[in-house]
Order: C-alpha cells, then structure tokens, then sequence
C-alpha cells in the first residue's frame, strides 16, 4: 500500500503566531488516519492545508505523489466534510448527492446510476426524493458522505463531522463511517478532539499538541498502551500523573535499560523508561486507573513486583460496568482508580483505609512536558 498524502516539515504561521510546527507524516492509500488533539492545536487549519483553502508558510504536501503547491481546491484529488455539513436544504437528497457531477456535466444516465449506487452505500435506498430538512441528524451525515464520495476522490476530509449529534448517535455513526470507508478503500483523513472516536475507527492516530506539535503518530493501540511524550500520555485516555525523578541503582549508580526506579511524592515507584531518561531529570509517572488495584493479602506481600500506596477512599461513583474511585495518599496526592463491576469487588465506605497496588510494567516514566 502506498501513501496517498505526504506532509513534509509543514509549517503555518498567521503573522507571529504558528499554528502547526514542522509536520512530518504520511498517509497511506486506503487508510483511515485521525488527527487527534485539543481546540486549538491546528487540527482545521492542516485540513484547509491539504484541501488547498490555505498555502503553507514553509513545508510541502504531496497527494498520489504530486506536489501540491500552486493547485487549487477544486484541483485536488480530495472532498471535505465540514462540520455544518453545508448540505444545500432546497435541494432533495439526490440533488444534494449529485450536485459535483452535475458541475462536472456528468451525463444524466451516469448521474443517476452513480447517486443511486452510493444512496444504497450509505444505507439510505429510496431516500432520494426526500428533502434534507426531512432527515435524521444520523441520515444527513450520510447524505453529506455520499455527496462527497460522488466526485470520487482520493482523500475524504472530515472536519468533526459528528461533533453536533448526540452521543448514542454518535456512536452509531462511527460505526457507519468505518463501515463506508472499509467498503469504498478511499483515504479517509479525521479530525477530531474526542479521543474515543480517534481509538475507534481509526488505522492510526497523529496526536497534535496545544503548541500545534505533532507528538506521535501509531496505531490507536501503541499510542495509547505507549504514549511517547507526557503530553501523549496526558491527553489520550485517563491517566493519574505523579511528578518524578528517575533514581540509579544504589549499587551502580547506574540506570537500568528501559526501566529504573523512580522518586516520586508517594515514595519509590518502579516502573517502565522507554526514553531512558538520565538520573535526576524532571519527569513524570503515568498510571492508568484501570491498571490499579485494591491489594489482597497475596499482593501486599508481593512488594517486590508490585507497586504500593496506602490511601484513603475520598469518593466513589457507580456507572454500571464499572466503578470509579477517587483515593488520597498520605502526602494529598488524588489517585483515580477503575475496578471492573464483575461481584467481588470489597464494599468500601468514604474514608476507608486501604492500600493499592500497580504493576512496574504498568507503569510509565516520560520526561516532564516543557
């Protein structure tokens, strides 16, 4: 499979402020890549940039290998979602799906054919006479997919496009977006702030930065088991974040490859060091509420493998599957934890005592965000 968009040291500046800082990636042909990061990371702009509604300060982008500087929107082997959808409301849903063939002087009978095949695509077979005011929230991102697909583009840009639907409809949708990708092979380029979308339907994530930083990019898997930066580890999913030192061995005086001990407010913490950060650097440990646990018998004498605080229960909250705890340290230090709701879990009251336990291999060192 061969890329289809290639960004190369992308940057954007709007007079003294930069948007996006040197970004370096490539998007394979066929591939559902997410750009994932906060409001105001860069996320539209690199949109508009590889749409051709903006020109880079420095940098180039490359589709199907051809470089783009200089071609237009309308140029482009791509179409773009944007996030009102932008659907025309006097027009009918045919009329809606049609309407770059029709700018294109497709020929009637190509024109039917084409919107009837892609109204059965996106699940909405006999649809096409319907006006767009008539339809579902659900149903009109899909007239605004087909729409877009019908010009049969390379790249399919998505500018949060679910961000205005609610949550059960949302999840629906992307499962539906995930299903027309899979089934057209188009390329299709996301971007949105909702890391749950970005760990659902993506191939790879890109995790841009509030500075407009292109952190890491990898599959939803690595970059939420191995955040590179703490920045990474910060903004994908839930983490509790404790200020660190890496610390060597008392007997070499030396850190051990790939994993070391670390000097946190909470005592020593053993855990993983990708970076190999040095002794004594500013850092931070990571570790998610779901790989805690409440230390049995057998685990508090196991202090050997497994790291542990004793706390406090400060809160509790039920939300079916799972319960979410809120702990206290001794030194005031706020753990979250999640236990699975699977029956056995200890009735804990508010202001319990109890000691927690997480594995070194759960745990992660990266070195403090500047």
């Amino acid at each position: 499979m061969g890329h289809c968009v290639d960004i190369e040291n992308l940057t954007m500046q709007f007079g003294r402020y930069t948007a996006l800082t040197e970004i370096n990636v490539s998007v394979k042909a066929g591939e559902f890549f997410s750009f994932l990061g906060p409001s105001g990371c860069g996320k539209t702009t690199l949109l508009k940039l590889i749409s051709g509604f903006l020109s880079p300060t420095m940098g180039q982008i490359r589709i199907n290998r051809k470089n783009m500087k200089g071609v237009g929107p309308n140029k482009r082997p791509t179409a773009m979602i944007f996030q009102n959808l932008a659907l025309f409301p006097l027009m009918s849903v045919e009329e809606n799906i049609g309407f770059g063939l029709d700018v294109r002087r497709v020929s009637a009978k190509a024109k039917h054919k084409k919107v009837q095949g892609l109204l059965e695509l996106v699940d909405l077979p006999g649809a096409g006479k319907k006006s767009v005011n008539d339809l579902s929230g659900g149903q009109k991102q899909r007239v605004a997919i087909a729409r877009a697909l019908a010009v049969e583009p390379s790249v399919l840009l998505l500018d949060e496009p679910l961000s205005a639907l609610d949550l059960k409809l949302r999840k629906h949708m992307r499962t539906e977006l995930r299903k027309i990708q899979q089934r057209t092979d188009v390329t299709f380029i996301y971007i949105t702030h909702d890391q749950s979308e970005a760990l659902t339907m993506s191939d790879r994530i890109g995790v841009l930065s509030e500075k407009g930083i292109l952190e890491q990019v990898g599959p939803p898997a690595t970059v939420y088991n191995q955040p590179e930066t703490a920045f990474v580890a910060s903004f994908v999913g839930e983490n509790n974040p404790i200020p660190a030192r890496p610390v060597p061995d008392e007997i070499t005086g030396e850190l051990e490859s790939n994993h070391c001990l670390a000097q946190t407010p909470l005592g020593p913490i053993q855990c993983k060091n990708p970076g190999n950060l040095p002794p004594q650097v500013p850092a931070t440990v990571f570790v998610r509420p779901e790989t805690i646990f409440l230390a049995n018998g057998e685990a508090r004498a196991n202090r050997v493998r497994h790291n542990q605080v004793e706390c406090r229960v400060v809160s509790q909250r039920f939300e079916g599957p799972f319960m979410t705890m809120v702990l206290e340290a001794k030194d005031k230090t706020r753990i979250h934890m999640r236990q699975n709701n699977d029956g056995h879990q200890p009735r804990l009251n508010r202001g319990d005592a109890t000691t927690i336990s997480f594995k070194p291999e759960n745990t992660l060192i990266l070195e403090a965000a500047q």
